[in-house]
């Protein structure tokens, strides 16, 4: 299956700064182009205005329009370009002045619209301003023009310049933005090289943070926490790798050099009954070892499912107390059981950890002491099981570590009937597994473990 490949992150920042570069500089000459549009256009109309307004004061100041005929230069000074034209029409539509570069058609009196400014829409539009003014006994009709033409050519030129600034804007604004983005992730590719540099043989290795700018701080501590809990984990594996070895390589051993012994020399049936009823005790020893692996596999999957019921601890503790009677009287101990009320839990699993702390505080407690079973129910979050035993004292330097894997206080390994040093570790993954703890406290007079177990589960 082929993987698909997706743009650089450069690339997509590149493409977004340009896509919005390009809205903005749209945006900004729609208006620009627009507003210089209205100012042409008002300045226009102001100059048809102010050309009529001019007109009327010159009508004013002379008593008889013929002699205005007579100046026509005058009025073509004023016009200035061959786009502008000006008629002075009377009322009864006789034209008394025509100034028309541009052979324009004559107004109609008639036709000129209620609105002093207004464009015609003939084969070449104009724009036209038009008064009507009283001279001595006639009214008269002032009326300019000015063609739009060249006004249409201006604007079209510029909107075209315009068009090609913006294509050009968009260009640079890639490629500013392709560079800027370029150095703005040069924290993170160096951050990534820090990174490459951590492998199983420098776990130890910590990514800078205080060099990190401010956006990638919290990234970099969380970089950081992954790491430790990866140096964490894998120091945990190497050591149970060590241990596992350890812990199988001394009853593989022992049948190895019984079997050795036994076939160096002539042995009796006695002596093969013996040595089969030894071995027997090593693979027991290997059949619990790899019993408990396989359930600390199991327990560490989040899919493992727990078959919960009511538990009656009181009724769970006078079983095990029965169970472990023997086990106890052997060194003159006994066990005292006060448990009561209620659990929602695994039943089995409850029974497993429980089981271990007894045979644990049995195994390790003071000959001819008591074992204690009870409940405290006086937290109204958690229901708290504890077992306590008399003792010597758990050493300080070694309760951090009680609840790992094959780890034992003692250097001794040479209990037959133990766990394998996984008792605890599985009592620790049976609490985790309802959501619960497990706590362990030790003085100069006692050892106590609690399982913490919460109300609901």
């Amino acid at each position: 299956m082929m993987h698909q490949k997706h743009a650089s992150l450069r690339l997509r920042l590149a493409l977004l700064f340009a896509l919005a570069s390009a809205v903005l500089f749209a945006l900004m000459g729609f208006y620009v182009f627009n507003a210089l549009e209205r100012e042409v256009a008002y300045r226009d109309d102001m100059a048809l205005l102010g050309r009529i307004d001019r007109i009327e004061n010159i009508i004013k100041d002379n008593s008889n329009i013929d002699l205005l005929k007579k100046q026509p230069k005058l009025y073509s000074n004023m016009l200035g370009n061959k786009d502008n034209a000006l008629w002075i029409i009377n009322e009864a539509g006789d034209v008394l002045i025509d100034v028309n570069p541009e052979n324009l058609a004559t107004p109609i009196i008639s036709e000129l619209k209620p609105s002093p400014l207004f464009t015609t829409t003939s084969s070449e539009p104009a724009r036209m301003a038009w008064e009507k003014v009283n001279s001595g006994d006639a009214n008269l009709f002032i009326i300019a023009s000015k063609l739009l033409t060249e006004r249409e050519q201006m604007m079209a030129a510029y909107r075209w310049n315009l068009g090609i600034a913006w294509v050009a804007g968009v260009l640079l604004a890639f490629i500013v933005g392709w560079e800027v983005v370029r150095r703005g992730l040069l924290p993170l590719h160096r951050l990534s090289q820090q990174a490459a540099g951590v492998s199983p043989q420098h776990l130890g290795l910590r990514l800078d943070e205080q060099q990190q700018p401010q956006e990638l701080q919290a990234l970099t501590v969380a970089l950081n926490l992954m790491l430790a809990r990866l140096e964490e984990g894998y120091a945990k594996l190497s050591q149970f790798s060590e241990d596992l070895a350890h812990e199988m390589r001394t009853p593989l051993n022992n049948l190895m050099i019984q079997n050795q012994l036994t076939l160096s020399q002539p042995r009796t049936f006695e002596d093969y009954e013996h040595l089969l009823d030894s071995q027997q005790e090593e693979y027991e020893r290997l059949a619990r070892m790899i019993d408990n692996m396989l359930f600390l596999a199991r327990a560490e999957k989040h899919d493992s499912a727990l078959q919960l019921e009511s538990v009656d601890l009181e009724k769970l503790s006078q079983q095990l107390s029965g169970y472990f009677e023997g086990m106890a009287q052997e060194r003159g101990m006994r066990i005292e059981t006060t448990a009561h009320g209620y659990l929602t839990a695994d039943n089995a699993l409850v029974r497993r950890a429980l089981a271990n702390l007894v045979a644990n505080a049995i195994r390790y407690g003071q000959a001819n002491t008591i074992v204690t079973l009870r409940c405290n129910t006086q937290t109204p979050k958690w229901l708290d099981i504890e077992v306590l035993n008399q003792g010597a004292a758990i050493g300080g330097e070694h309760l951090p570590r009680i609840f790992d894997r094959f780890y034992r206080c003692d250097a001794s390994r040479s209990h037959p009937d133990d766990s394998g040093g996984l008792g605890l570790a599985i009592v620790h993954s049976i609490m985790l597994m309802h959501g619960g703890e497990v706590l362990v406290s030790s003085s100069t007079e006692s050892t106590q473990f609690t399982l913490r177990f919460p109300r609901q589960v």
